[in-house]
């Protein structure tokens, strides 16, 4: 990053002044404060079931609902029948355009770029689903664009609006564990296929799904009952992004913000699983580093996914790193984040970093963090949520910047999806990278995988 504009990232992603404000969002004009706003939902199966009952409880008013497949479109039409019904999400923002003041977006990843984009050049708020788009190019699209027409934004990893993940930011920012040296993070997903070759064969289109909306940017090909729709996509390189874009939104969101992580400086797949063509391997181990940055010193962070089955053969980090982790917990948990300072450790056993654990330099093991003597002195520095998704319907009314808000989503999503690229361009490559310029100075072949190649008509 330039210098002024990691200064800015830094602050805003530390919160080191304990403020949530970043330029003001534009406020629906000639709207009253305290009325509901006009809310589109783009994806209404799956997660975006629970996106609709959520931005409705927190004040959002749903106007439209969109999905290409008939089926969850016509159950979430019962809950909400004043709601007009999409099948193409581009036909519903342009005919009601001037009726729509957000919009939800809950799509498989490789249709999130694309339809964000699309509302905020129209003036709309988004609230996007992690991770927040399929590519580089797109996450970096829609940080300027959120921030050149002050939309107010939200990446759905709801993980950010805990307290738990918020007094860890405050602890670990506090230098309770030292300058912070290591990360090593873990996931058992996928629990979806992948490590596998396409399917040979056809099945009919069920007659209520469109399978070319569906399909979206994404090149043709043919439909196969339950290889794709609805749960699949996440282990297809055209569609989804792997465990990596699944969890790492959740999982590395904390130790992202209390490490202040800008733009890697070097991204290595160090080992995996056989790669196939078209989806991510069953098992990996990625290493990101990262130079020194606010004073703080370089930094090696580890990711390892993997079902952790015997067959499988999922990769963890080494026993001797995570020795007291077990002790803790009796066994490695499925997943978790384990950051290593100078001082100390700072372990939290899930997915969302709703608690954490802390060991100092010369104690015996971990002690829950609310009951450790070094926590309680340490004072709150960053709000605490009146809820993940409130966050978001509050920032259009022109109140605080929502915690994930793009500009701070967008760099995670980029550190995230760098992963996904070392996977592609191959196991042993280490890939340099520039990040302001979006290139591998050494790695020629990332290129390809920074930007989407659109199929004609998208």
């Amino acid at each position: 990053m330039h210098t002024t504009n990691r200064r800015h990232f830094l602050k805003q992603t530390g919160l080191v002044t304990g403020g949530l404000a970043l330029g003001a969002p534009a406020i629906v004009r000639g709207q009253n404060l305290n009325s509901r706003i006009n809310v589109a939902c783009i994806g209404v199966g799956g997660k975006g079931d629970s996106d609709v009952k959520e931005t409705a409880a927190a004040g959002g008013n749903i106007v439209a609902l969109c999905d290409v497949d008939a089926r969850p479109l016509n159950k979430k039409a019962e809950s909400h029948p004043d709601a007009k019904k999409f099948v193409d999400f581009r036909k519903m923002l342009t005919e009601m355009g001037d009726q729509i003041d957000a919009v939800v977006i809950s799509t498989p990843d490789h249709l999130h770029g694309m339809a964000a984009s699309m509302a905020m050049n129209l003036g709309k708020h988004v609230y996007c689903q992690k991770p927040l788009t399929q590519t580089v190019h797109e996450a970096r699209e829609l940080v300027r664009i959120a921030k050149e027409k002050k939309l107010a934004t939200q990446m759905g990893n709801h993980g950010s609006a805990g307290d738990g993940l918020r007094r860890a930011v405050e602890v670990i920012q506090s230098g309770v564990i030292g300058k912070p040296l290591e990360l090593h993070v873990w996931s058992n997903r996928p629990v979806w296929p992948q490590g596998l070759d396409r399917p040979k064969g056809e099945n009919p289109v069920p007659a209520e799904l469109d399978w070319n909306l569906w399909l979206g940017p994404a090149q043709v090909r043919p439909y196969l009952d339950k290889v794709y729709h609805p749960f699949n996509w996440r282990g297809w390189m055209d569609f989804g992004t792997g465990a990596l874009g699944d969890m790492a939104c959740h999982t590395v969101n904390m130790p992202f913000r209390a490490l202040k992580l800008g733009y890697p400086s070097v991204v290595e797949c160090e080992m995996a699983s056989r790669i196939f063509p078209e989806t991510y391997p069953l098992t990996s181990r990625i290493r990101f580093e990262f130079p020194e940055r606010e004073g703080l010193p370089p930094l090696k962070f580890w990711w390892y996914d993997g079902t952790p089955a015997p067959v499988n053969a999922p990769m963890r980090p080494y026993p001797d790193i995570v020795k007291d982790v077990v002790n803790l917990r009796g066994k490695l948990p499925p997943s978790g984040c384990l950051i290593v300072g100078e001082k100390g450790k700072l372990f939290a056993p899930d997915d969302y970093g709703a608690m954490f654990f802390l060991q100092l330099e010369g104690e015996p093991g971990f002690v829950q963090g609310s009951k450790h003597p070094a926590v309680t002195p340490i004072p709150q520095s960053i709000p605490r949520s009146p809820g993940h998704y409130k966050e978001w319907i509050e920032m259009i009314k022109g109140g605080p910047a929502a915690y994930s808000n793009f500009e701070i989503a967008g760099y995670l999503t980029e550190i995230i999806l760098l992963g996904c690229i070392a996977l592609r361009v191959g196991e042993g490559v280490k890939m340099e990278w520039d990040g302001p310029n979006m290139r591998s100075p050494n790695c020629p072949e990332a290129e390809r995988f920074v930007k989407r190649n659109a199929r004609t008509g998208w």
